[in-house]
């Protein structure tokens, strides 16, 4: 029996201030650039003002890129274009700049943090800093046996929620999750599946180096089978991570989740990312107004996981390479949303007025009032 009760989630994640927000708008419609015009950028500031808990919104200075990895013994069966029990090569180029996260943090000057759960490696060959939250090495098949025992789950949720608080307490103010796994977007596309109740095929994508049409159908086969093993326990999100999660996608759960309760605002970047969101929602229905949805990756089990979350990508470039890649090419957006609402004067006090009204007239789309043709005074008699 776990000790940790996941019921405690929904009492302490509060969601976003909301007269925060509302002060965020109204100021937002004082400022000299029309509202709306921005686009999303104008809701992306005043969610960032409610995260904050501030208005004008802080700028966002301290983001942090943080990767779960590990190994699912899953991809054993041919459903990955990389080999079973490879995902430490990944790990690897990331922390020697080799991958593309790690090209975008350095130009972005955004530190990466990998946190290794599961990888199926010797956990000598990695830094202690990598390595020290590590529950196991590697993962049960997940179609014909658990992931991981329950107390494994428990030890990995509580070493997410250990590295959300050890973020906010260093002063991180955004947190762009991603995961670096061999396997990882099979286990994800069980867990969307089981949760939205829909079959195999409608969650299997072709993972983030695209797999033929043989390695889709073994992947499809390997999600049906590990579904069928899903769904008996969908009233306990902890069991069910156990079942079909991974020590990785655990962890991811228990991160987002801490990280909602210390109102750390997180980037969620792909599949794997989505599905941890998807089950943290089922923990507690207030955590998603923490996530932003960075991406649109082409993975279906990733457009079923938002729709279901109701949260709309910011971009749509078809990266589908993971490691975070998508969420940090949508940090740039957010820090310029910041910037802007917090940047952009105000209309002057004593023209608000006047000044509001001509605003409002030639703002996009608004054609000014046609003037009545000019009045000639009548002739005066001699």
């Amino acid at each position: 029996m776990s000790s940790l009760n996941l019921d405690d989630f929904t009492d302490l994640i509060e969601r976003p201030d909301g007269g925060v927000r509302r002060d965020a708008e109204a100021r937002r419609e004082r400022q000299i650039v029309p509202p709306g015009s921005l686009g999303r950028l104008d809701d992306l500031g005043e969610w960032l003002a409610a995260a904050q808990s501030a208005v004008p919104v802080r700028p966002i200075e301290r983001p942090r890129v943080v990767l779960f990895a590990g190994d699912h013994a899953v991809a054993r069966l041919g459903v990955s274009a990389r080999a079973a029990g490879s995902a430490v090569d990944l790990v690897r180029e990331v922390l020697e700049g080799a991958r593309p996260v790690s090209v975008l943090a350095r130009r972005l000057g955004v530190p990466v943090r990998v946190v290794d759960m599961a990888l199926d490696c010797d956990p000598e060959s990695l830094p202690e800093d990598v390595v020290r939250h590590r529950v196991r090495r590697g993962g049960g098949r997940i179609d014909i046996e658990d992931a991981l025992t329950l107390e494994e789950a428990e030890a990995a949720f509580r070493a997410g929620m250990a590295v959300a608080d050890e973020e906010a307490d260093s002063g991180t103010d955004l947190v762009v999750l991603g995961d670096v796994s061999v396997g990882g977007t099979t286990a994800a596309g069980v867990l969307v599946a089981a949760l939205c109740g829909t079959d195999a095929s409608v969650v299997t994508g072709r993972g983030g180096q695209a797999i033929d049409d043989l390695a889709w159908m073994r992947k499809c086969a390997a999600i049906r089978d590990a579904l069928r093993r899903a769904r008996p326990v969908l009233g306990d999100q902890l069991r069910l991570l156990a079942t079909v999660g991974g020590a990785d996608l655990t962890a991811m759960t228990g991160f987002l989740l801490q990280a909602a309760v210390r109102k750390l605002p997180v980037v969620l970047d792909g599949v794997v990312t989505s599905a941890c969101a998807l089950v943290g929602q089922r923990i507690a229905f207030r955590a998603p107004d923490w996530w932003l949805a960075a991406h649109d990756s082409g993975e279906p089990g990733q457009a079923k996981a938002l729709d279901r979350m109701a949260l709309e990508p910011l971009l749509s470039h078809g990266v589908t390479v993971g490691e975070g890649t998508g969420g940090l090419l949508a940090l740039p957006l957010v820090q310029a949303a910041a910037a802007l609402a917090a940047e952009i004067p105000e209309h002057p006090k004593d023209s608000e007025g006047p000044a509001a009204e001509r605003t409002a007239d030639q703002a996009p789309g608004r054609t000014a009032p046609e003037q009545p043709a000019e009045q000639t005074a009548p002739e005066q008699p001699a």
